[in-house]
């Protein structure tokens, strides 16, 4: 799979989530105390943009209605039915970068 760049680490500080695109797909990164996750991007409920919400510990809040999503493993925090896809990060030299399909 193609690395996808996010940002520089640097400005994606502990507590912080960061959208990315790749065509029509968008991904959620988020920085959870110094560990780097990524899940889908949409939320499934109504279709809002996880990488423009907030971080609550380790769940993502959508912005639209506020469904949660656990960034570590893209569980739905009241339905475990519900699950986003998550994507390997890594670092190189100092930079984000989403492995994606």
């Amino acid at each position: 799979m193609p690395l996808l760049k996010v940002k520089p680490l640097a400005e994606l500080p502990a507590g912080s989530v960061a959208e990315v695109g790749a065509g029509e797909a968008l991904y959620a990164v988020c920085n959870v105390d110094g560990a780097l996750y990524c899940i889908e991007g949409t939320c499934p409920h109504a279709g809002g943009p996880l990488g423009q919400g907030n971080l609550n510990g380790n769940y993502v809040v959508c912005p639209g209605h506020g469904w949660e999503f656990d960034c570590r493993t893209g569980l739905n925090d009241s339905d475990e039915d519900v699950k986003l896809t998550t994507f390997p990060v890594v670092v190189q030299d100092g930079v984000v970068l989403v492995d994606v399909p």
